[in-house]
This record gives C-alpha cells, structure tokens and sequence, in this order.
C-alpha cells in the first residue's frame, strides 16, 4: 500500500525533522502556507552591496524599501531582535528582524524559523556598529520551510562523497562550489560564441547508434523494444556530424554528452561533454590555429588572467604554444636521437623499465610503441599548452594519411597539465581507405577488443558520395573547465557525477 512507502521513509526521521514539522503545523495555525508561492524579491544581494558597502553609516542615511529574498543560513538571536545571515544566490546578507520595527505578523513567522528556510522580507538599509551592512526588516514572512537540517552551520558539508551525492546541500553550504559550476556555465557560453562568431551552425546528433563508432573506447548497450533492435549510447557523435559534412554543412559543431562504459578516475567519469567541430576545406593545422586562439579568448574574457595555477604548476594560457611531433617528443623526454625513436628494440627497452603490462610490449608494432612510450614517458610532462602531431596511421583509424609519408597522418592532440584535452586530425574523405580501416577494427573486435568497432557501413556510403576535405576536433569540456578552475577531480566540475547507487533502508526492510 501507498502508505509503506510514505511510512518506512518518515519513521526514520530524527527528532530535529520532528521539531521542525511541529514548527510547520503552528505555521499552519497562524493561516500561513509554509510553501507560499508569488513573493517576487526584486533585489539582489549583490546589488545592495555595490551600492552600501563602500558607504559610511552615517552616509547611507534613508533609503527605498527593499524587497528580497533568501536562505537563511545562521541566527544570532537575542529575544527581540535577531540577525539573520541570508544566501540569495548571488551574495550573502545579514537581515535585522526587530520587534519593534517588523509587523506582529511577521515577528511571529521570525519565532517559528529554523536556519535552512527560505524567506522572503521587506526593508531599508542601514550599517550596524560594527559597520556591517543589513536590511532592517519591516515586513518579514518563512516563504519554504525547511525541515530537513542543513549540515553543522558555520563549516559546511565537508565528507566528499557526500558532497557530490546531495549536491544541492553542497551548493547550499560551499559557496566556491556554487561560482566553480557557475564559471563552468560562463565557459560553456563563451566557447559557444565563440563558434557563432566563426559561423558554425550548431546541431544536435542522435545519442542512440545503432552501430558504436567514432572513437575507440566500450560502449553503454541498450534495447528498444518496439524496433526489437540492440542499440549503443553514443561514444562520439564524430561519424553523424561528418555525414552533416558530405550533406554540404561546411561548419557544424556540438556540445553535448558522450558516453563510455570505462571505469572511473580523477579524470574520467562515464558520462561526460565533449565539444565536436567539423570545419570543410581546412586543415588539423587551421584547427591548430583555432585551438590556441579559442583558449587565449578564454584566459582573456572569461579567466580574466594570462595563467591559471593547477596544483604547483603555473599554467601560461596565452600563445603561441609548443608544437611537437610524437618522435621529436619522445626523443626529448627521454634524452634519446631521433634515430634511436625509430628503432622498435630500443623503444622496447624503454617501455621495459616501466611497470607496463611486458605483454602490451612484447607483441606491439613499431607504431603502437611509440605511443606507448608517449603515453608512459611524456604526457605527464606536457604541463603548458603543447600540440603533439604525426601520429602513426597505425593507431588513428579515422586521420587522412599524410601526403608525404603515408605512416603518419595529419593530426595533433592538445594537451594541458599533463592531460590530453583535444584530439584533431585532417579527417579521411577517401571511402576505400575508411572501408579497410573499419576492417581491421571489425577483426580486432572479433578477436576480443571490446573497444574497438564495427563497420559503420552507411558512413562508408556516405564518403562514397563524396565529402570535401574536412577537418576536425573535439575537446574535453570536463578536463578543459578542471585546469581552468584548479579542480583536482573532474567530479568537482560536474553538477551529478556518477556515484555509487545509494542505499536508503537495510535489507531487513
């Protein structure tokens, strides 16, 4: 019965939620909803600020009557008077509730208040002795009563996996985190402008393939029922925006969600945003371009700062940056000649004083080791903003192969902090090189490679058609927002990241 359920959960309630609802029926005796609705506060906290705090108290003199509104989150009661710290979203603010002054109506919801509710008051402006700015309360009313206490009052929510389990009480009580996920929004905005300013259209692709393509990585399985058919959860939307290409789009990009059933870390959560752009007759190497202008507009008009600090590095987001190749790379790093790079024996011996899987290098081609000896021995080291390029063909089933030396092809990723944020490569537009590349995917998947793919066939037909020479990137918005704000796990940057499912009642229940 209905009533089970409203039960097992409500009989677990400690008696400070019972003094609290008690509060809320003698709010009900007094004729006022304790959830009232069309209170429109019509001043921000923010604001008064700009305005008092460089004021003295003797020259703030009278004031308009303010009307604002908030979450009450300390009381210094004294009896008759009070002072509330309130939170409004933009700032906090102190509010004076005062017998004498406030309406009996509105002293009478002040003494049933607990600190957690959300008010709502009317008021003038003065400074207190102690030269502190408050809204001396004349008009006063609980507007959502809180039953559920908020964390210990004066130190916040501080048990991490609780902070990212009820975020809403982590916004509530940590307000760095609150402006950390605002300048995350402020970012996502200026990188979308930034694309309207270079007229790409931006589009929406599907979630749900029906084959898993676009980048190498295991994919989320689902089922819809009514078609009977198997589908996967987007790992990239890459080989959908690329069709919008051959359809005669020249500029696209998106930014949405991508999903991967990998595991989880500081820099990886299965759900994540990823920014894909696709731009017709340019080169990864306008995209290089494009890149390094994107992050500078960054540092300038929303950072506000030509470096950011990330743990004990100082990070220089202003241009130009290094561009390497892989070879050259690895060659610096490990204090090695170019023609030692080239050698597979020597990049074995290398890989070998690492604690790398021995069978990850005893079958790898030439190729595959010099990734991995970029992926041991150097990305850690990439802190400042550094484009790496020619990378084997080998390992990048989707780059057009470079003109001159067909083993490498034309691509470069980004890396930041010691982190890969973008991947961009002159995309492949030959469909017979794509059909063969897809191939050797398809086997290694039969041989038990759950990361790699299957054919896309429609996309080879697609390419059949013809797309013109493209180009084109995604980047990590996550990792991207983490260097930006110094956030040392990327679920600090994420509003809900994937937890653990939690488990409200024993199994005796």
């Amino acid at each position: 019965m209905k009533e089970n359920y409203i039960n097992r959960w409500t009989e677990q309630f400690p008696e400070q939620m019972e003094v609290r609802l008690d509060k809320r029926k003698k709010l009900e005796d007094l004729g006022s909803n304790p959830y009232k609705n069309n209170f429109k506060p019509e001043t921000k906290f923010s604001e008064l600020i700009e305005k008092y705090s460089h004021l003295a108290k003797e020259e703030i003199g009278e004031t308009p009557t303010y009307k604002v509104a908030g979450r009450v989150l300390m009381v210094r009661d004294f009896g008759k008077a009070a002072f509330l710290q309130c939170d409004d979203g933009s700032q906090r603010f102190q509010l004076y509730v005062n017998k004498q002054a406030t309406s009996e109506k509105g002293f009478a919801e002040y003494k049933l208040l607990d600190y957690g509710d959300i008010v709502y008051a009317e008021g003038d402006i003065f400074k207190t002795m102690k030269g502190e700015l408050a809204l001396n309360v004349r008009e006063f009313t609980i507007l959502t009563k809180s039953i559920r206490p908020l964390p210990e009052k004066f130190h916040g929510l501080t048990d991490a996996e609780l902070r990212y389990r009820m975020r809403y009480v982590d916004m509530v009580m940590n307000p760095e985190t609150r402006e950390k996920l605002r300048m995350r929004s402020n970012i996502i905005r200026y990188i979308r402008e930034y694309f309207y300013g270079k007229d790409f259209l931006e589009v929406e692709t599907p979630m749900m393939h029906s084959v898993a393509g676009g980048a190498t990585a295991k994919p989320f399985n689902t089922h819809h029922n009514a078609l009977n058919m198997e589908l996967f959860m987007r790992i990239a939307p890459e080989l959908h925006l690329k069709r919008l290409i051959v359809g005669g789009y020249n500029k696209v990009f998106e930014m949405n969600r991508c999903f991967r059933n990998e595991g989880l870390s500081l820099k990886h959560n299965p759900e994540f945003t990823s920014i894909e752009f696709y731009w017709a007759y340019a080169t990864y190497e306008d995209l290089i371009n494009l890149t390094e202008e994107l992050i500078s507009g960054l540092a300038k008009n929303v950072i506000k700062a030509d470096t950011v600090t990330f743990g004990e590095h100082e990070i220089k987001l202003t241009g130009p940056y290094a561009r390497l190749t892989m070879r050259e790379a690895v060659a610096k790093y490990t204090n090695s000649s170019m023609d030692q790079i080239n050698d597979a024996n020597f990049l074995r011996s290398l890989l070998e004083k690492t604690e790398i899987d021995r069978l990850k290098i005893k079958g790898s081609s030439w190729a595959k080791l010099l990734v991995l000896c970029f992926e041991e021995l150097v990305e850690a080291k990439l802190i400042q903003p550094t484009f790496i390029t020619e990378y084997p063909t080998e390992v990048s089933p989707l780059s057009r192969r470079n003109d001159e030396n067909p083993e490498f092809v034309d691509r470069f990723e980004f890396f930041m902090n010691g982190w890969e944020v973008g991947n961009a490569f002159s995309e492949l537009n030959n469909p017979t090189d794509q059909l063969d590349r897809f191939a050797d995917q398809a086997v290694q998947k039969d041989q038990g490679d759950d990361e790699a793919t299957d054919v896309d066939y429609d996309f080879v037909r697609a390419l059949e058609y013809g797309m013109p020479p493209t180009a084109g990137q995604g980047i990590g918005i996550d990792r991207l927002v983490m260097i930006l704000t110094n956030s040392s796990t990327i679920r600090d940057v994420i509003l809900f990241p994937l937890l653990k499912k939690e488990t409200f009642f024993s199994e005796e229940e």
